[in-house]
Order: structure tokens, then sequence, then C-alpha cells
């Protein structure tokens, strides 16, 4: 049974952890505000999503968005401008805030009632790899039944979680699972 990679690159590979492949994934699968946060329209647009209930605002400060009600009012009503750090906390919280909110619907339609997800794994890029040390990998499909831990660890933003539940997936692939911790991409369909 193959081993984790240990120095992946070093005859010139390239490619992307498969639990990042994933996680990008899902986050293109989440429909997010388009507008930047940096606009007038973005900014308002986060903030009414995670002020326009008593349960969003609560989401929100627990995910790190601690500024003062009257702090919020006045960026709301545009007679103040967040600045640059508050910026990157509004996208964040709002990032962190609408994952944990679809992640129950996202799941229920990766798991499909148990008939899974199709899901495609484009090997890594040996194009820099001198032909003796190039291996043998192809593009391989994989239906995923269970996507609970994958979701959770990605709606809990948890790096460590999402690559075990992914190389737990993987496993399925036999014994070549090991040529496929590295990827240049994982596509899938929800």
């Amino acid at each position: 049974m193959p081993q984790r990679t240990i120095e992946f690159g070093k005859y010139g590979a390239d490619g992307i952890k498969g639990h990042l492949a994933v996680a990008r994934q899902l986050d293109a699968l989440v429909d997010y505000v388009t507008t930047p946060v940096t606009t007038p329209r973005g900014l308002h647009a986060r903030l009414r999503y995670l002020t326009r209930t008593p349960h969003a605002r609560a989401a929100a400060r627990a995910a790190g968005l601690t500024v003062t009600d009257r702090t919020l009012k006045a960026w709301l009503g545009g007679a103040r401008r967040p600045s640059r750090r508050n910026l990157g906390r509004i996208e964040d919280t709002y990032c962190t805030v609408r994952r944990h909110n679809v992640a129950r619907y996202l799941l229920a339609r990766l798991n499909r009632s148990g008939r899974g997800t199709r899901v495609e794994i484009h090997p890594l890029n040996q194009s820099g790899v001198d032909r003796p040390y190039q291996r043998v990998v192809e593009f391989r499909t994989l239906n995923v039944r269970r996507w609970d831990r994958i979701v959770a660890a990605w709606a809990a933003a948890d790096d460590r979680a999402l690559d075990d539940a992914w190389v737990q997936q993987i496993i399925d692939l036999g014994s070549q699972w090991g040529q496929y911790e590295y990827v240049t991409n994982v596509g899938f369909a929800a």
C-alpha cells in the first residue's frame, strides 16, 4: 500500500493536494456574492447577509466579526467606510458563515440519497519531469457516496480533516491511490 508523498515536486512534477482541489470545487458550487468587498455594492451585500437576522448576526460574531452595532449601522448606511483590515475580516466572516449555511444543502445534493456523485480526478502534470522518472498516471473517475466528513471539514475550514477525509475516499482507487494524492484538478457537479 503506498504511503503519502513526502517530497512532491522533487523531479519537477506540478500539481496541488487533492483536498485543496476538492475545496476549490466545493467553493465553486456555492453562490457567493461576486462583487468585490471593496466596492460599496459588494460591502453592502455582505453586511446585509451577515446582519439581516439575529441568528445571522450571532453567526457573524462567532466567525470573527466583532465590531459594535453602531459601527455596523454606520457601514450599512454609508456614513463610514471600513478599513482595509476590516474589509478582510468581513470577507473572511462572510465566507465562513456562507459555507456553514449551505453545507447541509450541499451535502444532500452530493450524497443524492446514497447514490453519490461521480468525481473526475485529473492526474498531476509531469511535463517537467525527466523521462526516466515519469510515472504512468491516467485520468480516473470515482463515485463518492459518503460526503459527510468532506463537507464538514470544508465547512469548518479544517485542512487536516479535509485531507484525511479525501484520502479515505481515494483509497477506493486501489493500490494506486498514492498517485492521486496530488492532482491538477478534481471535478464534480451537484
